[in-house]
């Protein structure tokens, strides 16, 4: 009898878990992965017939050793330890390292994680230039009204959701199967699951980090763009026009009518990312081209100096306070770029390692 008791109950677990495609997904990869390129259905990116390459050194300037904090290392050991896949140092357009551990190499496909909050962001300046939006302050009801019966009202904007102050309820942890990160990650209806979104706090009052936030601007850029993809647009207005060396994608929540996961997920090579770096270190000018406003750039990446602002901040990039900002990601995914340097780095892994690479970056671009 305990037997059959046990079998049922094993058998009830199953069918529970695996009703839900959520908690299925959840339970079997358990933890994001630098490879969810593979699990999830996605839209491809095309690259250009005419593509741009970065020159190589003729004598790399590759650092040999680095400071971290107040300890001095041999660089490739520290990048080894910490399970970096791909690393690049890239100045005036040229590349003065590039390697690649742990079987990965050029060609290798890593996902962004939160890079994509970046690309968003651009992608945003992009439907702003367009006419598509108005302006950063307009209301997210205009895009969004369902969330009206939530209590959400007209002095929610765009700007909130990019400045990561909406005041939405968010629970941030990827490790709880039925909080918002792992429902919106491992989830099939990211449109259903921002319809349940609630308001927390007054908007613009509270800094809060919230891949929530990135993806109800996702959705307000996909209705801004009247029946064109995220993807699609993303093609057009960056992808094809940086002469990107290989084709990409972007991770969705479901296959048939499928809504990018804004907040994370585009998957791409070490080498194309870099060239969006490069994108935002010339302005948004691209080879004399502007392809995105000067003007979005650079409100992109000086802080916002109101009251209840961070200095640290802004329209989803990171700011170092020297000028350098970054895209990142949370295995330590980052997109580096140091204007008064002329210099990007571009370091991918499967784990962030110690989490002490901002001070890796700024060891090396003193080197330079």
């Amino acid at each position: 009898m305990k037997r059959n008791y046990t079998i049922i109950l094993a058998c009830f677990l199953t069918a529970l878990l695996f009703s839900s495609c959520k908690m299925g997904r959840f339970v079997y990869y358990n933890f994001a992965n630098i490879t969810d390129h593979k699990i999830f259905p996605s839209r491809e990116l095309h690259n250009d017939s005419v593509k741009f390459h970065f020159e190589t050194a003729a004598i790399p300037k590759a650092p040999k050793k680095a400071t971290i904090g107040e300890k001095e290392i041999t660089f490739e050991e520290y990048l080894a330890q910490n399970k970096t896949v791909a690393f690049l140092i890239i100045k005036n357009d040229t590349i003065q390292y590039e390697n690649y551990f742990n079987d990965y190499s050029r060609e290798s496909i890593v996902a962004s994680f939160s890079m994509a909050k970046s690309v968003t962001s651009i992608l945003i300046g992009c439907a702003i230039d367009d006419g598509f939006i108005q302006s950063v302050d307009e209301p997210v009801v205009k895009y969004v009204p369902e969330l009206k019966k939530n209590g959400f009202t007209e002095t929610l904007t765009i700007k909130h959701l990019l400045q990561m102050m909406s005041g939405i309820k968010f629970n941030e942890s990827y490790s709880n199967p039925f909080g918002d990160a792992a429902t919106y990650y491992y989830g099939t209806n990211l449109r259903k699951a921002i319809s349940k979104m609630k308001p927390l706090d007054e908007p613009g009052k509270v800094f809060s980090y919230s891949s929530g936030d990135t993806q109800l601007l996702g959705l307000v850029l996909e209705r801004s763009l009247k029946g064109k993809t995220i993807t699609s647009y993303l093609d057009e207005k960056i992808w094809q026009p940086l002469g990107m060396e290989y084709e990409a994608s972007w991770s969705l929540d479901r296959k048939k009518n499928g809504l990018e996961k804004t907040y994370c997920c585009i998957n791409a090579r070490a080498l194309d990312f870099a060239k969006i770096g490069r994108l935002y270190l010339n302005k948004g000018n691209w080879n004399g081209k502007q392809i995105l406003s000067k003007k979005w750039v650079e409100e992109s990446t000086v802080a916002d100096k109101g009251p209840n602002d961070v200095n640290y901040y802004k329209y989803q990039w990171w700011l170092s306070g020297d000028g350098a900002f970054s895209a990142e990601g949370i295995l330590g995914q980052y997109i580096y770029v140091n204007p008064a340097k002329k210099l990007i780095i571009v370091r991918l892994g499967e784990k962030r390692g110690n989490d002490q690479w901002e001070s890796l970056f700024n060891s090396i671009a003193n080197q330079f």
